[in-house]
């Protein structure tokens, strides 16, 4: 248990460094030793959680800042590569293409044309393929796509309020069907980025019986996302039992501010894997306690 959260502290330790230093020289022992372990270690673990090497984050952490800014700056194409550290305009055109599938001169004349487009209606919000939003403050809020402020590939979700209610919150989810995860482990993890948080955010997922009953559910409340933190990991992990039927998940807010989430994935993870729920058998005690009142 110690491991695991340990583990995911220092490469959120460490991508956080990397993203304080995108447009500076980023070396491996710098990042290893803001993860706190040997470079060899750190490196290994950095691998297995965040699925793919530093080298491969931090390149595409760059190309996906420089494709930002060709669509909402006008500097030059050499400018941007030159920033996030390409030796040249052409190098940083091979990575561009074999991320993006188009050149960066390509990319920024199509996105603009695009967001001219969507300028044309600005009073729709723009909910993502496949998700819907709930809550008991829905108008208080706004959930749309982002295409500035993105982790990975050409769009975020933002989620953010317009008005401020004590007991306000929405949330941005989706249901699944538990059949492929029967009698598994499962983490959902999320890229999330904050801003002025001042209520509370974050990710939550849920695991019902056919009848609706539920299971398990986490929606990391006795650890919240709050203040302003750039992006970082976060994950919950739940047993889906044998009499499982749906899984729910998502992103909440509760209160000010505003989060993005990025790349939503599910795993299945082994026992050594501690859950962040608890089941609903385990919230009720198994004999009563303090009957008579001596304990406070």
């Amino acid at each position: 248990m110690g491991d695991d959260t340990t583990h995911r502290k220092s490469v959120n330790q460490s991508l956080a460094y990397i993203e304080r230093h995108l447009t500076q020289s980023i070396g491996p022992d710098d990042v290893a030793r803001e993860g706190r372990f040997s470079q060899r270690h750190f490196y290994r673990i950095f691998t297995s959680i965040i699925g793919t090497t530093a080298a491969n984050y931090i390149r595409d952490r760059r190309l996906t800042n420089a494709a930002s800014e060709l669509v909402h700056t006008n500097f030059g194409i050499l400018d941007i590569a030159l920033k996030y550290h390409f030796q040249s305009q052409e190098s940083f055109t091979r990575a561009f293409k074999k991320r993006y599938g188009v050149t960066p001169g390509h990319y920024r004349t199509y996105s603009k044309s695009l967001i001219k487009k969507e300028k044309m209606d600005m009073s729709r919000q723009t909910i993502p393929q496949g998700w819907s939003v709930t809550g008991n403050r829905v108008e208080d809020y706004e959930i749309a796509l982002d295409k500035k402020e993105v982790h990975s590939g050409t769009a975020s979700v933002k989620l953010q309020s317009v008005k401020v209610r004590a007991d306000g919150f929405a949330t941005l989810m989706q249901m699944f069907s538990a059949e492929r995860y029967l009698g598994k482990r499962v983490r959902l993890t999320a890229f999330v980025k904050a801003e002025d948080v001042k209520g509370w955010a974050g990710l939550w997922m849920r695991v019902d019986r056919k009848n609706g009953d539920l299971l398990q559910f986490d929606n990391m409340q006795n650890r919240p996302i709050k203040g302003t933190q750039d992006w970082k990991l976060y994950s919950v992990v739940l047993d889906v039992s044998e009499h499982s039927h749906a899984i729910a998940f998502g992103m909440l807010m509760s209160g000010e501010g505003k989060v993005w989430g990025d790349q939503f994935r599910f795993e299945e993870v082994d026992e050594k894997t501690p859950t962040t729920g608890q089941d609903s058998d385990d919230q009720m005690p198994s004999e009563p306690a303090n009957l008579d009142f001596e304990y406070i």
